[in-house]
């Protein structure tokens, strides 16, 4: 792993550890798709492609995410808490 691959890493795994259990739900992609988060998947892209070649597949990520959250909006499902079945809305 390069430097700039392992500080991207570090980068979002303290995004994982410190903000994420505390904005209190899963990104809208894991929510209507399953799978892992958004910052998961990024972070494995980092892992296996490099930070450069993970850029393009990142932002794709990122798309998917947002169309996901329009389809949740669009089902009027407001969120999911990561503790359990609690509404929470989506605010993009």
């Amino acid at each position: 792993m390069t430097i700039a691959a392992a500080l991207v890493d570090s980068a979002i795994r303290g995004y994982q550890r410190n903000l994420s259990p505390r904005k209190g739900w899963s990104c809208a992609h894991r929510v209507a798709h399953g799978g892992p988060s958004c910052s998961a998947a990024v972070r494995h892209l980092v892992a296996t492609r490099g930070v450069v070649r993970a850029v393009v597949p990142t932002v794709a990520q990122f798309v998917a995410c947002y169309q996901a959250a329009l389809l949740l909006a669009q089902a009027d499902v407001r969120g999911v808490c990561c503790c359990g079945g609690i509404p929470i809305p989506f605010r993009f």
